[in-house]
């Protein structure tokens, strides 16, 4: 994935890229704990450097819903959506409501070409809702 994106491969962006893979909308700071399981040395600025380099080339997105930290995924390319717990925060992705990227048609474009939609529902997770109905 690396080399095809044009990417030095190395093993803090190795350990960050799998860090993400194995823990969908992780913070910065559980990502760092994922990764030094692997690389116990390796330093904050590489992580916060990787997950930069590992984004803008595409192979990681960032999402970060009001109210929380950013947060990383490896589901890129698709235009999918999120479902964010207002109590606990936990966050789960949602499929294009409907059709192709964007999703969406903006009622006026002004002018833009858009290539993206970015919804975000907002909700009670089972686990909250139950707690709140008992």
């Amino acid at each position: 994935m690396l080399r095809a994106a044009a990417l030095r491969v190395t093993r803090p962006r190795l350990a960050v890229l799998g860090a993400v893979h194995a823990h969908p909308h992780a913070d910065t700071d559980s990502i760092i704990g994922a990764v030094r399981n692997d690389l116990p040395e390796v330093s904050h600025q590489a992580v916060y450097d990787s997950l930069h380099t590992l984004t803008a080339a595409g192979l990681v997105r960032r999402i970060q819903p009001l109210g929380s930290v950013a947060r990383y995924e490896s589901r890129v390319g698709d235009n999918h959506h999120h479902v964010v717990c207002r109590s606990c925060g936990a966050i789960a992705d949602v499929d294009c409501a409907v059709g192709h990227a964007p999703c969406l048609t903006a009622s006026d474009d002004h002018g833009f070409v858009i290539d993206e939609a970015e919804v975000i529902y907002w909700g009670l997770c089972s686990d909250c809702s139950a707690v709140r109905s008992s």
